[in-house]
């Protein structure tokens, strides 16, 4: 298989829209929310997320390349990959933010520098657990439904990847429907464009083209960051520093769920990527994405890296490993160089959007294609919480949107329970099955999948396992933040017991029940 084929042009189009997103999030939010400096954000967290950008797609494009020389084949797509979204926002929210604002009460010299510590500590603890994961998580694969885990992702692409995307898309619909016309006969066509020109580069430049033609680009002011060479530097005093500070183990709520939670998503997409066709090896796939997570911190970002949710999509599309290597070194060209601004500033998002739209619904398509017809209850099932997440996400919101933030009292608190009640909006449920959806997406898909093939006793222990992760605190269990909801980590009773009964009803339907006439 060649190290370079057209195709690989398109997915790096993609792949590198997904990427340069999260980095454009990182700035935003680092610099409005956080407070902090160019330097601090230019010199240290973008040079450590480029070290981890390029360790993890160097070596996904040289996995895909191996297996490729050992099968014989010359369609292997390279395990896409990137920065975690979730991790991304619960590490400057749940633990940056509050780490400074500690520090600012506390009248510490430089709250920025104690922010920025907390965070190396959290994405340390992540990689750690993300690396260690890599020892049993093929074990969870081998007994889980295939439904189970492609459903979960299904539900990610079909609310926070798609919808998101189609809303933009009509937002701005010139620009996004066109383009989405282009993708539309590329990849769902089967078409080319005469002189082979590759269609996500037709579509990119169109989308840029029609950007500026209707005043969307260029996006704000000029940026005035100062453009240059930001090698990265290692950390490691810094991140001493924050293990050895007496406030890390409060930290600990954020990074164990955010680290497991990593790696159930990584398997996921390491089994979507086994449906589409290529095989890659559990452990060396998820030992990989915890050194990447590692080197990120070590080298001062704050953010976990993951096995991106897409590969089947890139895959249809003909991207081979390429793409992986291409994305890797724009990535750490533009955290290196301080030119991300500069980039963001003269392509809008709108230029690509398209793209990801389509691979959201490769991958919700995905699930239903790629599993035994009789299962599609289980993957209906395990679609459910990643859209109650997305529901929840949008009301909270439109919470926020209609608050004054002149106001120091925060909407976030158990009246909003009942004055969503009186709409008929049972939005506890939702918060509660907001909280670990992607371990309840699983585990309902599971259990669905052992009741369809009268597996009573496998439905039985994934209730319980369901009841000792309520138990734990790890699903269903959240608590008022003063502009959230968050995963509280205290004990969830309430549901511990509901899917323990759940699982007594499993154990002793072989028993209390029987086949219907018509045999099902």
């Amino acid at each position: 298989m060649k190290w370079f084929v057209r195709a690989d042009i398109d997915g790096f189009f993609g792949l590198a829209l997904d990427n340069l997103v999260q980095l454009l999030v990182i700035v935003g939010l680092c610099s409005h929310v956080l407070g902090f400096s160019d330097d601090l954000i230019y010199r240290h967290i973008l040079p450590g997320a480029a070290v981890s950008l390029l360790v993890g797609n160097l070596y996904y494009a040289y996995q895909a390349k191996q297996l490729a020389a050992l099968t014989g084949r010359d369609d292997i797509c390279a395990l896409p990959y990137g920065i975690n979204t979730v991790s991304l926002f619960a590490h400057i929210f749940l633990v940056m933010l509050p780490a400074k604002m500690v520090a600012v009460a506390a009248g510490a010299a430089d709250p920025d520098i104690i922010a920025w510590q907390a965070g190396l500590l959290a994405c340390f603890g992540s990689g750690l657990i993300e690396l260690f994961g890599s020892f049993v998580a093929e074990r969870l694969r081998k007994a889980t439904p295939r439904a189970a885990l492609l459903s979960t992702l299904s539900g990610i692409a079909l609310t926070f990847i798609s919808l998101g995307f189609l809303f933009r898309t009509y937002a701005h619909p010139v620009v996004g429907l066109v383009t989405l016309a282009v993708i539309l006969l590329v990849y769902f066509g089967k078409l080319k464009f005469r002189g082979n020109i590759p269609g996500g580069l037709v579509a990119v430049l169109l989308g840029v083209l029609l950007s500026w033609l209707m005043g969307l680009a260029p996006v704000g002011i000029k940026p005035e960051n100062d453009l240059g060479l930001f090698l990265p530097i290692p950390v490691v005093g810094d991140l001493w520093a924050a293990l050895a500070s007496p406030q890390s183990l409060t930290y600990l709520s954020v990074i164990i769920p955010m680290g497991l939670f990593n790696v159930i998503g990584s398997l996921q997409n390491i089994e979507s990527a086994e449906a589409a066709g290529d095989s890659f090896p559990t452990r060396p796939s998820l030992m990989a994405n915890g050194i990447g997570t590692l080197a990120a911190c070590v080298f001062g970002s704050c953010f976990p890296t993951t096995i991106y949710i897409g590969h089947p999509g890139w895959k249809e599309m003909g991207a081979r490993v390429g793409y992986s290597i291409m994305n890797g070194a724009f990535m750490t060209v533009i955290c290196l160089t301080g030119s991300l601004s500069y980039i963001a500033w003269a392509v809008p998002i709108d230029a690509g959007m398209a793209i990801v739209l389509w691979i959201g619904i490769v991958i919700a398509a995905q699930a239903f294609q790629e599993t035994p017809k009789s299962h599609a209850p289980a993957v209906v099932l395990g679609l459910l919480p990643g859209i109650t997440a997305w529901g929840a996400f949008m009301a909270k919101s439109g919470v926020r949107a209609a608050s004054d933030p002149s106001q120091s009292v925060s909407l976030f608190n158990d009246a909003l329970i009942s004055r969503f009640q009186m709409a008929d909006i049972w939005i506890h449920g939702a918060f509660a099955l907001e909280q670990g959806f992607i371990f309840t997406a699983m585990i309902l898909a599971a259990m669905t999948v052992a009741v369809i093939e009268r597996q009573f006793i496998n439905a039985a222990l994934w209730s319980g396992a369901a009841s000792l992760l309520s138990a734990s605190g790890l699903i269903h269990s959240y608590r008022w933040t003063p502009s959230d909801t968050a995963l509280s980590l205290t004990p969830a009773w309430e549901w511990a017991l509901a899917y323990a009964l759940m699982g007594v009803v499993f154990f002793l339907a072989k028993w209390l029940c029987v086949e219907d006439k018509a045999g099902h």
